[in-house]
């Protein structure tokens, strides 16, 4: 997932929190409260969301506030479906997280995280053709998205994937990887091609 600052705010694990309704209220139809539709609060969604990037790490009960808060003020907003899909991946909840990555996919439709994120869950749940599929998504979205060639490269070097398109992206990781880590694998990757 990408890390990088630019995309932080989209890649933060967030949690939603379910509403509690008395006996009495009104029943939701879905897990967010919206109160009318007509009155979405786009800036407001992109500040709850930010102040949750903010505090997720320290205090993840209050990011998860923060977001529930932001999808009410606005459902339609994709970095906040996208959070919900982080926490429940790293939580290992799979079909959740899948969930919030087709909302924030359709509704981030250039931008490669949610299409990644998407892989990665389908990588974890043993769909390796799907994984590629969406890793291939990714990548249309986004050619140059370096997280999205190490995951890509990655999976395909364990599935013994070899090919021109998995070389040229050990090549690009080898040079412009997210960190030392992912520059070093590329290498010994590229050495292990040329014995």
């Amino acid at each position: 997932m990408s890390t990088s600052p630019r995309h932080r705010h989209r890649m933060v694990v967030l949690a939603m929190v379910a509403a509690a309704a008395g006996c009495a209220g009104p029943s939701i139809a879905g897990p967010y409260s919206t109160t009318d539709p007509a009155h979405r609060d786009a800036s407001k969604a992109e500040t709850l969301t930010r102040d949750a990037v903010e505090c997720a790490d320290a205090d993840a009960a209050r990011a998860e506030a923060l977001l529930r808060e932001a999808l009410t003020a606005d459902l339609f907003h994709g970095p906040a479906h996208n959070n919900l899909g982080v926490l429940y991946f790293r939580q290992g909840k799979l079909y959740e997280a899948a969930n919030e990555f087709e909302w924030a996919r359709k509704l981030l439709p250039g931008h490669p995280d949610p299409r990644l994120n998407l892989a990665l869950v389908l990588e974890r749940a043993g769909q390796v053709t799907e994984a590629f599929t969406a890793y291939d998504a990714a990548l249309e979205a986004a050619p140059e998205h370096v997280p999205t060639m190490q995951a890509y490269a990655r999976l395909a070097v364990r599935e013994g994937r070899r090919d021109e398109k998995v070389d040229a992206m050990v090549k690009a990781i080898a040079l412009r990887g997210e960190d030392e880590r992912w520059r070093a694998w590329a290498r010994a990757q590229m050495a292990q091609v040329d014995r």
